[in-house]
């Protein structure tokens, strides 16, 4: 008696595991993307926690500046709230615009430059830029191999079939390229 069924079912046995390992696949790198991105919430997270002490020890010495410090006070709301890599991206680079306007009005108060509290809040904020951009440069690694995994053949398949869908990457807005304007004429 011949055994004809056992190819057919080698083959299909084949087509399975290989479906299930690609499928895995992409749910490991899905992991690698949502691991990656919780790095930069975490570091915003940290950025917008640093920002109410730096705006307080500031108002000490520079309480006319109101309208910087309210910049500030709601770029940091904008990124609290924002949900999609999309919105934090850009609230990101808003309350990045809002601070470089407080670095430029702390070169008008020597007090506030010499000031231990500022300096080290300023010295947190500087490592924690850092962090955000090394985390956002990961992230944006891990985006970039999940969606060519996402596009290429026969991974596509897989992608369609099993829900994934290609990943946004944390751009910097393109109005974040050029330096704040800062206005030196007193109306703060």
């Amino acid at each position: 008696m011949k055994k004809s069924w056992i190819w057919p079912v080698v083959i299909v046995g084949v087509i399975i595991i290989w479906f299930v390992a690609s499928y895995n696949g992409f749910v490991n790198k899905e992991e690698d993307v949502d691991q990656s991105y919780s790095q930069i919430e975490t570091q915003l997270q940290r950025r917008v926690d640093l920002v109410p002490n730096l705006v307080n020890t500031v108002k000490g010495y520079a309480s006319h500046e109101k309208k910087v410090i309210k910049d500030i006070s709601d770029a940091r709301a904008r990124l609290a709230g924002a949900q999609s890599t999309q919105e934090k991206a850009q609230a990101n680079d808003q309350l990045t615009g809002a601070l470089s306007r407080l670095l430029v009005i702390q070169e008008r108060y020597p007090n506030l430059k010499a000031d231990k509290q500022f300096t080290q809040l300023m010295d947190e904020l500087a490592g924690t830029e850092n962090r955000i951009a090394v985390a956002r440069r990961d992230y944006n690694q891990e985006v970039a191999s999940y969606n060519k995994k996402v596009k290429r053949f026969p991974g596509a398949l897989i992608a369609g079939i099993g829900g994934f869908d290609k990943k946004e990457y944390f751009k910097a807005n393109v109005n974040a390229k050029e330096p704040p304007k800062v206005d030196f004429g007193g109306n703060g």
